[in-house]
């Protein structure tokens, strides 16, 4: 579902708020002559003619928050890079989209890459850097190809390179490919692996604003972060605060996916809720209902259908119980066993461990023996309590966030679905399962698929 159907079939309300995805419809969306055509590089043109200091100053009063999970300050993320400490400063733009549900910056740098480049552009010339690098998710070799090609264009115009648009400004930017690890994702990870070494998370401090790529002071920020940045420079802050909330303003990319009729990007302003986009995008699939869903991928604790009307925002996410993420909306219905995507959840994350640190090593690991056994009606009613004792043992005690990430589905899911899990235990099987039980007995008000 494209953005501009969307728009077309929802009421006179205008819920979207189409920016970055305004013109992604078109067959050479992603070609420097079609982005000419809707404004662009006007914002860098504006950019190279402020003061560093302004461009920090302007993007900070903005209120844009890193669109690649933690929702922190952009502008003041900038503000943190030392001046006149005599090193190079370095932009890193973190494009390794691997968390489950996620798939907003590959559609961004497939459909319009040109946004993330004037985005980088100005983002140098604001912490006063002359490199900038993409780490780009290695499996996406098309998204890889338009990207090199634009990184061509831009050279070929003067976007890049020496003395740029004649500003005096000098910037290289180099386009690195990813070998497929989900650790890289975080960000002094991505910083080893781009310097050649296994990527593997950094103690912190010192915080790559102060040592990072290189040793150098380094800003890493995610690719919807930095190509939100192009619009608020060319249509100023209070275009950019006009929506949203006042503590999470601007439009933002959600990525509606899962057991909905409609599965694709929407780009809404911060704060409307899933009730909403439901209602634009055609709402489950026919003759289902929502059972529970990431408010931001698989790494966000789960939510349910009471949760249907809270805010979309850091702050409404956040009051619920979850966190927002990175916006991917995954949408489950009633036909769908908790236990077993819970458990496929976390095999990915024993997977995906680095297996530096010891709570996430071998927490994932026997996380996933004990949900295995929950799944084929093998566990114990003592399980659940162990359960939750190793993921407790493994939130906010890894070196990075990817062990809160594998602990928040468990935590959450016995929070809403204990049940659930105990009749895997009594019933000796999944419930969900014809073969095993026959769960839908008790409930025939539900209209489920053979």
């Amino acid at each position: 579902m494209t953005v501009a159907a969307a728009i077309n079939e929802t009421s006179p309300e205008k819920v979207l708020s189409p920016v970055l995805s305004a013109f992604w419809d078109e067959p050479d969306s992603w070609t420097l002559e079609a982005y000419h055509r809707h404004d662009g590089y006007q914002g860098l043109r504006k950019a190279l003619a402020m003061a560093p200091d302004d461009l920090i100053a302007l993007v900070k009063d903005s209120g844009l928050r890193g669109r690649g999970g933690a929702g922190f300050p952009t502008g003041m993320k900038w503000q943190f890079i030392p001046q006149g400490d005599g090193k190079p400063h370095y932009l890193v733009v973190n494009a390794d989209e691997s968390e489950p549900g996620t798939c907003k910056d590959i559609p961004l740098l497939f459909a319009s890459p040109h946004a993330l480049i004037e985005g980088i552009v100005i983002a140098c010339h604001a912490i006063r850097s002359n490199h900038a690098f993409v780490y780009l998710r290695g499996e996406v070799v098309p998204v890889l190809r338009r990207l090199h090609h634009a990184v061509a264009e831009a050279y070929s115009v003067g976007y890049l390179g020496s003395d740029i648009l004649g500003s005096g400004f000098d910037l290289e930017l180099t386009v690195h490919a990813g070998a497929g690890a989900y650790i890289c994702g975080e960000e002094t990870a991505l910083l080893d692996s781009l310097e050649g070494r296994r990527g593997q998370p950094r103690l912190r401090p010192p915080f790559p604003a102060v040592a990072g790529l290189y040793a150098c002071p380094t800003v890493v920020n995610n690719v919807e972060s930095i190509a939100s940045v192009p619009a608020i420079v060319n249509r100023g802050k209070e275009w950019f605060r006009s929506m949203g909330s006042e503590k999470s303003p601007g439009f933002t990319l959600y990525s509606l996916s899962g057991h909905v009729a409609n599965p694709g990007q929407y780009e809404g302003p911060l704060g409307i809720t899933l009730r909403q986009l439901l209602d634009i995008s055609g709402g489950m699939r026919p003759g289902h209902r929502l059972k529970f869903w990431t408010p931001g991928g698989s790494s966000t604790p789960l939510l349910t259908d009471e949760h249907l009307d809270v805010p979309l925002d850091y702050e409404g996410v956040g009051a619920a119980g979850s966190m927002l993420g990175t916006k991917a909306l995954q949408c489950f219905d009633e036909t769908t066993c908790v236990v077993r995507a819970v458990t496929r959840w976390t095999e990915f994350y024993a997977h995906e461990s680095c297996g530096k640190c010891t709570p996430c090593r071998e927490g994932t690991y026997w996380m996933v023996q004990l949900l295995r056994d929950l799944e084929a009606g093998k566990g114990r009613m003592a399980d659940l309590d162990k359960l939750l004792d190793i993921a407790d043992n493994v939130n906010g005690k890894s070196f990075c966030a990817l062990g809160d990430g594998a602990a928040s589905p468990i935590f959450s899911s016995l929070k809403y679905f204990r049940d659930e899990y105990e009749r895997h235990i009594t019933e000796q099987g999944c419930p969900f399962d014809p073969a095993l039980s026959t769960a839908w007995a008790d409930l025939p008000h539900l209209e489920v698929n053979a």
